[in-house]
């Protein structure tokens, strides 16, 4: 961060130049050691709302796998057999371009948020967060106390107090880390496999429970260690932030024209007219700082918007008779220019394309068809003729993607007076979610055939007689002259 020299004249008095100003990683020291974030346990308004929604995140993360749409699971990305189904819809790889729409779809969404919102998604909907300072967090709590306390404990020997602490506490972790794993398998395999793997051993499904280990392993190192260097050192999102974010973004900020000068707390006094301003220095903000910045040096890469910063200063103020909102949600340009916030044309912009490419992603959702047909004829055949009409063979393979049982009907489209023949039945059943594959014959008049490569078109319809799908492929025949 660039050194304050300019000073602000205004009813607080002047902003002080800053003497020091950080350029280092919050939690890492002048020689590059890791420094430990000893966190106070935050309490507040925006708290206990970040709380409320993290518990009903996890609720949906336990219970998702359970759900089922159609008899379909409601979430199922199985990239090894390639089953997929969202909202309980089947995907199949035929559908990549969908997802892969989809995705865009996504990150351009999560680009608008940012640049409207900030880094709002990191305090309040990350994973990482909610497991880090819900779960893990509070184990510390719960197991070591608060900030002092950890702190106290952290610098002591190793007695028998430090040793069934944290026996206690990496115990848990490792348990938690291991539910995590199994959770996140169920939405690869699905909840009944990863039952039944479990009712089997390890030793039968061993890559599997190999595979669950090292999970296992990365979720407690990142937990238990690795922690909020995740957000600040790993994680692309945060990198993103620095390119999206501009003066018109909301994000946690700190209102130095209000806040400066800093000067600590003496009851009584009129902190205006002596030219001090509402920051009484309590260092409050920083000490409940998961990331383990001063919110007051400005934005900063390592800021995540959990708002305890915003919690902790709104204590002090409402205990000194201040008002609150030293520190809130604001823009930049409603800090320093007092100009509130609008929707700007950069943001219209994104907001019409997201616009554009949802419309696109519903309409090739509306017209996915329930089955997909092909009709491809075997390397090497050839046509025959037999009773005034010239035959081919076809190898046709169905899909359904709809979630009810098919009986189809094969129809020629074009040309005209076409004929089908299907060994020992003229219905095909396709059961839902499979691939269906056999042969078919196809005949036509020998006058119809006019070319020794013919297009022509098949459809395949349902038993009430709606077409489902239809498939262009070409018809072999003798060789004619064109005159």
């Amino acid at each position: 961060m660039d050194k304050i020299d300019d000073k602000f004249q205004g009813g607080q008095g002047q902003v002080i130049a800053a003497e020091t100003f950080r350029d280092s990683v919050g939690t890492m020291d002048e020689t590059g050691k890791r420094r430990w974030i000893f966190p106070r346990k935050p309490k507040g308004k925006f708290t206990n709302y970040r709380t409320l929604v993290a518990y009903v995140l996890l609720c949906l993360f336990f219970a998702l796998p359970f759900i089922k749409i159609n008899g379909n699971p409601f979430l199922l990305i199985n990239v090894v057999e390639r089953h997929f189904y969202v909202f309980g819809q089947p995907f199949y790889p035929q559908d990549f371009f969908i997802l892969a729409l989809g995705a865009i779809t996504s990150i351009v969404f999560i680009i608008l948020f940012t640049v409207v919102f900030g880094r709002i998604f990191c305090g309040w909907i990350c994973p990482q967060t909610i497991f880090l300072e819900m779960v893990f967090r509070k184990i510390d709590y719960a197991i070591e106390g608060d900030r002092n306390k950890q702190m106290k404990l952290d610098r002591q020997e190793w007695n028998s107090e430090k040793i069934w602490k944290r026996s206690l506490k990496w115990s848990i972790y490792m348990i938690i880390s291991l539910v995590i794993t199994h959770w996140m398998f169920m939405y690869i395999v699905g909840y009944q496999e990863v039952f039944d793997m479990i009712k089997e051993g390890p030793f039968t499904n061993f890559a599997s429970f190999l595979v669950m280990v090292i999970f296992t392993g990365a979720f407690y190192f990142t937990f238990a260690w690795f922690r909020e260097q995740v957000c600040t050192l790993v994680c692309p999102y945060g990198r993103l932030q620095g390119v999206l974010i501009d003066k018109q973004t909301i994000n946690v900020y700190y209102d130095f024209k209000r806040g400066e000068n800093r000067s600590k707390w003496r009851k009584g006094e009129d902190r205006k007219a002596e030219g001090k301003g509402d920051c009484i220095d309590c260092n409050q903000c920083v000490v409940v700082c998961p990331t383990g910045i001063d919110i007051r040096d400005g934005q900063q890469l390592e800021c995540v918007n959990c708002t305890a910063c915003i919690d902790a200063c709104d204590e002090v103020m409402v205990k000194t008779g201040l008002p609150p909102g030293l520190i809130r949600y604001a823009t930049e340009d409603e800090i320093e220019k007092e100009i509130p916030f609008r929707f700007t044309n950069r943001m219209k912009a994104y907001s019409f394309v997201l616009a554009l490419m949802v419309a696109f992603l519903g309409f090739l959702l509306y017209n996915r068809g329930t089955v997909e047909a092909k009709f491809i004829k075997p390397a090497g055949s050839s046509y025959f003729v037999r009773d005034g009409k010239i035959t081919n063979t076809y190898s046709y393979t169905f899909l359904n993607k709809g979630n009810v049982d098919e009986l189809m009907t094969i129809k020629i489209l074009e040309p005209q007076h076409g004929e089908i023949s299907l060994s020992g039945t003229d219905k095909i059943l396709i059961k839902k979610g499979e691939i269906t594959k056999g042969t078919v014959n196809i005949s036509f008049p020998e006058k119809e055939i006019e070319l020794s490569k013919q297009n022509i078109e098949i459809g395949v319809y349902d038993k009430n007689g709606k077409m489902l799908d239809s498939f262009k492929t070409f018809f072999e025949g003798p060789f004619k002259l064109q005159f």
